[in-house]
């Protein structure tokens, strides 16, 4: 079996805010989804929702609690990858520090692959 934790994982910050907004959904079935798809000034970018089923293309990372479902495809791209959850003056958002992007755009919502 693959860890899980080297398909995608959830800094300490993203797994206490995915955990705060599941928690508003009232669905213990929801899920945070999280696709790569083509365009971007970089080339590809990410997507984040939330969702309570998954496709037989899905895989399902869970880590303390939380329950992350990307498609194959999309993996292939954020494999090694973590989901982080920075709050700073302008404001708070999810980010991705992606071993296999080779550049991103300025404001980390997409990026580059070699």
């Amino acid at each position: 079996m693959i860890d899980q934790m080297h398909l995608l994982s959830l800094s300490d910050s993203a797994v206490k805010r995915v955990s705060f907004l599941m928690s508003q959904e009232e669905n213990p079935d929801v899920m945070l989804r999280v696709v790569v798809d083509g365009g971007g000034c970089a080339g590809f970018q990410y997507g984040f929702s939330f969702e309570d089923s998954k496709t037989d293309d899905d895989v399902l990372i869970e880590q303390d609690g939380v329950k992350v479902v990307t498609d194959n495809m999309s993996l292939m791209y954020l494999a090694g990858a973590q989901i982080d959850f920075v709050e700073d003056m302008i404001g708070a958002a999810f980010s991705i520090k992606n071993p296999n992007a080779a550049s991103t755009c300025s404001c980390g919502t997409s990026f580059s692959v070699a």
